[in-house]
């Protein structure tokens, strides 16, 4: 099994943040908002399990994986947590189960699938339904939808192929994510930031807005022009209109 890999950027000795990506992404996608932040701050980027640096990896890649890694990644330190997509709920589920390790959230476009009301046509519920003819099946599936089929033909085969073996950790996640709430309002007691982007798929405004009006005290934020990749579109957005904010909020050193 691959252990988990990590980076971290900046002074050793400023406040901690940390950068969550989403599913079928790794660290990389975080780069260009980790930079926004690294003269600052102390920037923890890592590639969950299953993906990147970080894979193959034995799972299993539910929730309770997830929230281990990021918390042994902390080793005690206390730390803000910026979560992309997937990466938001890792965010919220580490801050309700560890408190002491975190002290503030982002949150940008997070699936809420284990609510009856999540559509079954997002690229993340039609991937898991596909998921009888095959775990590669079900990534080239959610790619193809993410992407569009000429850019993933496009992609050199080596690609393709590392993208496919990472779909146990699609499929595992996602369905995860289904079928357990990662996350209760009642067990947050922290600054929170969501976030969705005002060119984003209905479905991700939707919950975003549901998100906000669930967690006590948390502000709801909207990028005009942006879609559901804007911490790598719009960097500069993600950081002066989301992230600042918390960061101002939370008050280094984190309280």
């Amino acid at each position: 099994m691959t252990p988990i890999w990590s980076e971290e950027a900046g002074d050793p000795e400023a406040p901690l943040v940390v950068v969550v990506h989403g599913t079928m992404d790794r660290a990389a996608g975080m780069l260009r908002l980790s930079r926004k932040l690294d003269h600052r701050y102390r920037v923890l980027r890592y590639d969950r399990r299953g993906y990147g640096r970080s894979n193959p990896h034995d799972g299993p890649f539910g929730m309770d994986g997830q929230v281990h890694d990021l918390a042994a990644l902390l080793h005690g330190r206390r730390a803000v947590v910026v979560g992309h997509s997937y990466g938001g709920n890792v965010a919220l589920a580490t801050a309700a189960r560890h408190p002491d390790l975190v002290a503030g959230v982002v949150v940008y476009e997070s699936p809420m699938s284990w609510e009856p009301w999540w559509p079954g046509t997002t690229a993340g519920s039609v991937a898991v339904a596909s998921q009888e003819q095959g775990t590669a099946e079900a990534a080239e599936l959610f790619m193809r939808r993410l992407i569009g089929d000429r850019r993933w033909e496009e992609l050199p085969e080596r690609t393709r192929a590392v993208r496919r073996a990472e779909g146990a950790a699609l499929v595992g996640e996602l369905s995860d994510l289904r079928a357990n709430r990662p996350w209760h309002p009642d067990d947050l007691h922290l600054p929170v930031v969501v976030g969705c982007g005002t060119k984003g798929a209905a479905h991700h405004q939707t919950g975003m807005a549901r998100m906000a009006e669930l967690i006590p005290g948390a502000t709801l934020v909207r990028l005009e022009g942006c879609r559901h990749d804007a911490p790598t579109s719009h960097p500069a957005e993600f950081f002066h209109q989301l992230v600042e904010p918390l960061l101002a909020r939370v008050g280094a050193p984190w309280r």
